[in-house]
Formats: structure tokens, sequence, C-alpha cells
């Protein structure tokens, strides 16, 4: 392997180096990433734009290297990482480790790798006399939800030029992706009347209860599957349903007052999540409470959404999916079952693929790698985008 044009490879390592050093875990503040960035871009002659959370503690970042016109192309990032506590790592997860081949540490592959090699390019796009903007957003907090960039959208759409395309890095190993699955996530309380265990007459068991949502839950994940379209390119193809979290009740003697659910559904972009919400909503109402308040009015269900990150739905037409085929001469696009930001782009009527170096499989795990060759292709990339960005219109 070449060391890439003009050592683009090597810069694109160090920046990898940079911003790995930046322990950015989700439960942590951004701003040092962000101000390193904000100092390195200065450095180039780009100025930034920051939209914060509401303690001020974490940031987005949008930056636009060439003219401020509609049309530009937007690289996407997420800064944060998930929690390397638990895992046994090999190395120190928060400094790079180069060998074999690959580079290991937190967030090489998800997601600091694509944002790095596209900073690395800054300087060619600072020189390039774009005609087309390239745009940058670094967001906060989507390991959480895809709290953060919320915000950069909001701010595009209600206050800056309208850009034709956005690029989500997320690791697709080079491969074009076209559309992934949404995710909402839930809480559920169910309150109860607590009683002896021997006269559960006297009480209503909030386990009981939940314990009856839950099979609920998997009935409707089994009638999913049943009714999947087979032709579908998602693995599986339909809507899933997981419950990751139930707590509750105090000993083996007391009817249960208390239980608590955190539950999920992954949802292909063609399903209907309010539907899906409302029909579970129902079976609470219809089936869980009756029985709950006939024992005491204050009991009940109550089921909050805590999470809800659309789906990108496949659009072969889009511009994005057109550009990043005319650069690479992909002529196919897949799908995949991971939350991604570039479903929130398209709600917002900005089209949006999802295609950036490493895989998925290296992912959150420990000894977290990206492969090196991923990382000069996707600086090869960049390289053809902003090659063409100095002559479209």
């Amino acid at each position: 392997m070449n060391s890439g044009s003009n050592g683009r490879l090597e810069r694109s390592i160090a920046m990898i180096e940079r911003l790995v050093a930046h322990d950015t875990t989700s439960r942590n503040s951004n701003l040092e990433l962000i101000e390193d960035v904000r100092g390195y871009l200065a450095g180039h002659g780009v100025d930034v734009r920051l939209t914060r959370d509401e303690t001020g503690g974490k940031a987005n970042l949008w930056a636009t290297i060439g003219p401020e016109v509609a049309g530009g192309v937007v690289l996407s990032g997420h800064t944060d990482v998930v929690p390397v506590d638990g895992q046994k790592w090999t190395s120190d997860p928060f400094i790079v480790a180069r060998r074999d081949g690959r580079l290991y540490g937190r967030g090489t592959c998800d997601m600091k790798g694509f944002v790095a090699t596209a900073l690395a390019l800054v300087p060619e796009m600072a020189k390039a006399g774009l005609k087309v903007p390239i745009h940058l957003a670094l967001s906060y907090d989507e390991e959480v939800g895809c709290l953060g960039v919320r915000g950069i959208i909001d701010d595009v759409t209600g206050n800056l030029p309208r850009p034709r395309a956005v690029i989500v890095g997320e690791p697709t190993s080079m491969q074009l992706i076209g559309g992934n699955k949404g995710t909402r996530v839930y809480h559920t309380d169910i309150t109860g009347v607590p009683a002896h265990s021997s006269q559960p007459s006297h009480g209503a068991s909030a386990i009981d209860a939940a314990a009856r949502l839950v099979g609920f839950l998997g009935d409707l994940g089994r009638e999913f599957e049943a009714e999947a379209d087979r032709l579908s390119a998602f693995d599986p193809p339909c809507s899933t349903f997981n419950v990751g979290v139930i707590h509750g009740g105090t000993a083996h003697n007391i009817i249960a007052e208390k239980c608590h659910l955190t539950w999920s559904v992954r949802l292909v972009p063609t399903d209907d999540g309010d539907a899906i919400e409302a029909r579970i909503r129902r079976f609470c109402d219809d089936e869980l409470e009756p029985a709950l308040k006939a024992a005491a009015p204050h009991a009940g269900v109550v089921t909050e959404m805590i999470t809800d990150v659309p789906g990108l739905a496949p659009d072969e037409t889009s511009a994005a999916e057109a550009l990043v085929r005319h650069l690479t001469g992909l002529n196919a696009s897949g799908v995949v079952a991971y939350g991604a930001e570039a479903g929130l782009f398209q709600r917002a009527g900005i089209p949006a693929v999802i295609f950036g170096p490493g895989s998925i499989d290296q992912a959150h795990k420990a000894d977290e790698f990206v492969d090196i060759a991923q990382i000069d292709e996707c600086g090869a990339f960049v390289e053809k985008l902003i090659d063409w960005a100095k002559t479209a219109e």
C-alpha cells in the first residue's frame, strides 16, 4: 500500500490518533474534541457554527468549505463513542495502536475514522476553489438516540443554504447503504396494588401485567415475521421487538406493586411506527389497565417514548445515491439493520446515504479496529469528491 497522495493516509492516521485521544464516551462532554477541531479548521481559514445541548456541555460543529450557496455536500459523523466499561482491551482504548494493518482504539471504526479522514483533507478542500461547498457536520450523542444532530438539522434548514446530499460515514466497509431501520425505545411503568401473596385477590400484580405485555410484544414480533416481505433486503426482513430491561417487585411473598420495562422496536422504513405504538397502547388500555384499576384507581400503565430515530427509506434516485455512485462506480446499494442519523436528514428533506470505512462487526467491541486500507480508500473517495466539487454546478 502506498502512503496516499501527498501523504494523505498518514495525515488521516494522525488525525484519527488525535480524535481518539479525546474520551468522548456519550456520558462525557465532547467540548475538548470540538474545540480541538475548531482550532484546526481555523488554522485553514474555515469558520464553524456550534449548536449546543441544554447544559452547554456538549456541542455540534458545522463547517463550510467553499461558497455559502445551496447544493453542497455534507460529510456527517458523530463524535461520541460507546463505553469501554467491562471490556477487555489488549491496549489503551484511547491511544491508537497500529498493528497488522489495523488501527485499534475506541472510535477508530465507529466513527472517528471517517471524521478524521474528512478533516485530514481540509487543506485540499480549502485550496481547491470549490464551486460546490463541502460541509462538515460533527454531532454529539448519536449513540444514545441521535440527539445532537437534530440541532444541526434545525440550524441548517432554518438558517443556511440547503445542501443537496448528506453522506453519513458510519462503517459500511465502503459499500453504499441506501436504507436502514428506524428505532423507537420506550419506558413502560406499571403500578399495581401490593398485598400478601397468600391473598392475591386483595391486590393486583404489576409483574403479572408486565408479563402479559412482554407476551403481547412477542406475539407482535411473530406476527410481523409471518407477514414479512421475503424479498425485502433487510435482515431480518421485518420490524422487530425487544424487551431489553425488566425489573420489579419486592419479595416472593408480596404481590408486586411496581414493574418497569424498557423495550424497543426496530422499524423497517415502510412500517408505520405510530400505528404500531397505538396498537400496543390499546392493548395496555383495554387488557391490562381494567384489572389494575379495579384493585385501585391509582394503578395503571404509563408508557413513554424516549427515543425516536427514523429509518432511512431506500431511494435509488436520490441525489445522495447518485453522487456516491458517480464517484465510486458502485452500481448497487444495500440496507442495514442498525441505526444512524441519515433518516433524520431524509425526514428534513435532505437526501442521505450511509457510506464509510470500517465494518460494523468491529464496532462497540473490545479491541475495536479499522483496517488502514479502508482509511486509504475513504481518503481517495474524499479526494474524488473534492475534484468533483471544483467543477460541478
